[in-house]
């Protein structure tokens, strides 16, 4: 909501929806919340989720989606969005983000604060690319994919889908699907 107040929306055409029915009728930002989601979104109304967790996101969005509501993409205006990248459905572009020349972002993304995809590269559906990340050009993240605060991802690099990059880690070899990796330079963690 941030995001949306900065680009000179009126709060007043706004609002939050929220399940937690011990928060319909409180204000955040200034706009108020109301629930539940389901009932708020309207047909043919525009909506973003604004949800962390990747799974949760998708799975929202897809209902929403498959209601007739279309998903809105937001960029705060303090970010870089490059004419000849491109923006997913409902993706988010964080205060001083950067998505560089040809970057593709997918459907419901997080690219978070100061976060930077640099050129050429992919992130997939509902990946979260965190505060202060770093993928450097080329870079390929699979869907559901989460890219832990302050992780640099070296150029050319494939994180599959659903892989987990620890924060501050530094990727310098390809990570597998469902795998957790961490540390400089990151390695999978072992399962218990």
């Amino acid at each position: 909501m941030d995001a949306v107040l900065a680009c000179g929306h009126d709060p007043g055409g706004l609002c939050f929806a929220d399940d937690d029915p011990h928060r319909a009728g409180s204000q955040m930002l200034g706009c108020r919340v109301e629930g539940p989601v389901t009932a708020w979104v309207a047909k043919d109304g525009r909506f973003h989720v604004a949800i962390g967790d990747n799974q949760v996101r998708r799975r929202l969005q897809q209902q929403l989606l498959a209601s007739g509501a279309v998903a809105h993409a937001i960029v705060h205006p303090r970010a870089t969005v490059s004419f000849t990248s491109v923006l997913g459905d409902g993706a988010f572009v964080a205060a001083a983000a950067v998505v560089a020349p040809a970057a593709r972002v997918g459907a419901g993304v997080i690219v978070n604060h100061a976060a930077v995809v640099d050129h050429d590269c992919l992130v997939g559906e509902f990946a979260h690319v965190a505060p202060h990340v770093t993928l450097g050009g080329g870079v390929s993240v699979g869907a559901l994919a989460m890219i832990g605060a302050g992780a640099t991802v070296l150029p050319g690099l494939t994180i599959g889908e659903r892989a987990v990059i620890g924060a501050g880690a530094v990727v310098v070899k390809p990570v597998a699907a469902g795998a957790i990796v961490r540390g400089v330079p990151a390695c999978e963690k072992k399962r218990t």
